[in-house]
Formats: structure tokens, sequence, C-alpha cells
């Protein structure tokens, strides 16, 4: 899996949507919660730490498993703490992967959310950095 940088989340001015506070049952639709409540900022919503955030485009089939697939853009926070079970942007001997944070016993692994691809094991002596935790996943559905 490849990723490709698409630029720092930082924004000097508010894109604003509209946005209906009503939850959109998946089942029978309630003609009375038809009506706009306020607008909403997307960058506001999904960018808690603008200054350490960035967008990723992701290529390859590896974290199917959590949702992600090829063609999304992540949103990532360099912020944040890698903790163990999270989903994060790694650098790794030289390439940039997204994986999953697992640890067996005093092992650390970069796991996949696809059964095609094994684990890999971070050795103590690669070159190893995290980039930052991946907080939102956009993805296109059509």
């Amino acid at each position: 899996m490849s990723l490709k940088i698409l630029g720092k989340a930082f924004s000097q001015t508010a894109k604003l949507l509209p946005y209906f506070e009503a939850r959109l049952p998946a089942g029978f639709p309630s003609p009375a919660d038809d009506f706009l409540e306020k607008q909403l900022d997307l960058h506001e919503l999904l960018v808690k730490h603008p200054a350490a955030t960035f967008f990723v485009r992701v290529e390859g089939d590896s974290m199917i498993g959590a949702g992600i697939h090829s063609g999304d853009i992540l949103v990532v926070d360099r912020s944040l703490s890698p903790r163990i079970g999270k989903i994060i942007v790694a650098l790794l001997n030289g390439e940039f992967t997204v994986k999953r944070l697992k640890k067996e016993g005093k092992r650390l692994f970069l796991s996949p959310e696809n059964p095609r691809y094994p684990a890999i094991e971070v050795e103590e002596e690669a070159e190893f950095q995290v980039w930052g935790v991946v907080t939102y996943v956009i993805h296109r559905s059509c």
C-alpha cells in the first residue's frame, strides 16, 4: 500500500455547507425531519489540530477490512500519540505505509486489515517513524 501526501489541513477561510441535524434513518424515511438547522464546516469537524494535521491518499488494498480503500483520503493527526490498536501512517525503512499498530509481548507489528497480507514486524534495527494517527477516512462510495 502506498500513500501520496496531499498537504496540510490548515485553511484560512471556512467553507460552510448545509447541515441537517436530524439523524438519517437507513429504513423508512421521516418527512418531518427534512429541514436545515445550521451550517457545517467540514474542516472544523475533521481537523482538531490544524497545524499537526495532513491529508494523504491511499493506494492499495491492505486495509480494506478497516474500511480504507484504494483512492480514499485519510485525515492524519501528528499530535496524537500512536497507541496500540490505532491505525497509523508510518515510515518504515524509507517507505510510507498505513497499518494498525499491534504488539505481541515486546514485539511491535504493523498489521494489515486484509488476510492476503502478512503483518510486518518492526525490527529493532529498522528505520521506523510514526507520522501520525488516522482520525478519519474520506471514502467515495460511487
